[in-house]
């Protein structure tokens, strides 16, 4: 994927940027017409892996799908000690509408969301069979992702009103072509539709992707991303069943060090990871998991300080994670604690992970009362393994289950997520408050002249 990345930003920048007139629909004739760009497979092939490209950049998976959640899940967990006050905000719940975090996010999402329906409509003119699929597939995970990852981030959470018809984001499912386009006004989607379109899109993605690929998604990241929106939705039997596919496809298989997976690019552990290099990552300077997260030696900001009774009131003794996962910092603000997942610039970013397939196949178990798979107690034991634990698992409960989640699964984005699924506060905050709910970009709202309807609070 690294090898056409710059080929293919240039396509996404032809396709996906829009002036500073407006966001959500973004106007993709800035420099060509899309139609004479995209000629052929490698013209289509390029456009796709500019979505890649852009997913992986610090607006999304490089660093805000990930950082942000877990500053919106951080009382008692972690502070943010850093100076930008977008992070600040986000971490203190004081965002306003006009939140540079928010709004590079929202603003990315629905970029690839444009280089997604652009390549469905393209798909006319790529003449081998199997890579049609494959990008038919590729584009519709992104778009369906996207979808989800904007609407838990900038909407009350699913289960939030008894049929979720509250405000969720717009649904873009057209091609930006031209500035009629572009200026065209949409009103936000409930809550209920953006997740039916989601799953739609992913279902599809499952049958058109292939099982195996070096670098690009397969089918099998399809399904784990499946399996999040189904446990979102409390869904369990959908889950449970998303991710017995992938943990049966016998295609995984857990590391024999906790920090491998980090440490080293595309092991069997990762289903899913964001590729990154010395030359191209999401950032070193004001970007980038290691820039907030580590506290090392001319790496790091150490903006993101680990809470010290987190890592010993919830990693008991024995337990490596306690001991390779956190570490006193020497860099930037020494002396304090960080989370050493994220140590380096140019490591790769684990999205979906097999352990968590474990949890969420053990938790579903468990809810149902089914042993589909295995039974909960085996793939808890999975998870609470030898590596990391010199301690035996014992029988596996809900209760801890979902603690073994939260702390197997920290500071990669999924605090806030779980916390809101399982109704439990963040510090004095409910599940269901406002405050946990990103803005919509003011631009976007002034653009709509009241057709998009702002988030209570800002």
């Amino acid at each position: 994927m690294k090898k056409l990345l710059n080929i293919g930003l240039v396509l996404a920048a032809v396709l996906a940027v829009s002036s500073c007139k407006k966001v959500l629909d973004v106007e993709p004739q800035q420099s060509i017409d899309a139609g004479t760009a995209l000629q052929n497979d490698q013209d289509v092939n390029s456009l796709v892996v500019g979505g890649y490209a852009l997913m992986g950049t610090g607006n999304l998976y490089g660093t805000n799908l990930l950082l942000l959640p877990d500053l919106l899940g951080s009382d008692g967990v972690a502070t943010w000690r850093g100076t930008f006050q977008g992070q600040r905000q986000v971490a203190t719940k004081t965002m306003n509408s006009i939140n540079t975090e928010a709004n590079r996010t929202w603003t990315t999402a629905y970029r690839v969301i444009n280089i997604a329906n652009t390549t469905i409509d393209a798909l006319g003119v790529v003449k081998d069979a199997n890579l049609k699929m494959q990008l038919e597939g590729e584009a519709l995970f992104m778009r369906g992702v996207m979808h989800f990852e904007l609407v838990r981030l900038y909407a009350l959470p699913w289960g939030a009103t008894a049929d979720n018809s509250h405000l969720g984001v717009v649904i873009k499912l057209k091609t930006t072509k031209n500035e009629a386009d572009a200026f065209a006004k949409s009103p936000r989607n409930t809550v209920s539709e953006v997740y039916t379109q989601a799953i739609a899109d992913l279902t599809k993605a499952v049958t058109l992707l292939p099982a195996t690929s070096r670098l690009r998604v397969t089918r099998f990241t399809a399904l784990g991303f499946l399996s999040r929106l189904y446990l979102a939705q409390g869904n369990y039997a959908a889950a449970r069943d998303a991710v017995n596919l992938v943990i049966t496809s016998g295609r995984y298989a857990l590391n024999a060090s906790v920090l491998a997976v980090f440490n080293n690019k595309n092991t069997r552990e990762s289903i899913w990871e964001i590729q990154q290099n010395e030359q191209n990552n999401a950032g070193s300077g004001n970007d980038g998991m290691a820039t907030f997260y580590a506290s090392l030696p001319g790496i790091g900001r150490a903006d993101v300080r680990v809470t010290p009774s987190y890592v010993s009131n919830n990693y008991p003794a024995g337990d490596l994670r306690r001991s390779e996962w956190y570490y006193i910092g020497t860099g930037a603000r020494p002396g304090n604690t960080y989370s050493a997942k994220w140590t380096s610039f140019s490591q790769n970013i684990p999205i979906i992970r097999l352990s968590e397939m474990y949890l969420t196949r053990a938790e579903a178990n468990l809810v149902l009362g089914t042993t589909v798979g295995a039974t909960p107690d085996e793939d808890y034991a999975k998870v609470k393994n030898s590596i990391r634990t010199n301690t035996i698992a014992a029988p596996a409960t809900l209760v801890n289950i979902r603690a073994e989640r939260f702390i197997e699964l920290a500071f990669e984005g999924h605090r806030i997520h779980d916390l809101r699924r399982l109704r439990l506060n963040t510090g004095s905050f409910p599940w269901n408050s406002n405050r946990l709910v990103l803005p919509i970009p003011q631009r976007e709202i002034d653009a709509s002249e009241g057709v998009l309807v702002q988030n209570p609070g800002y």
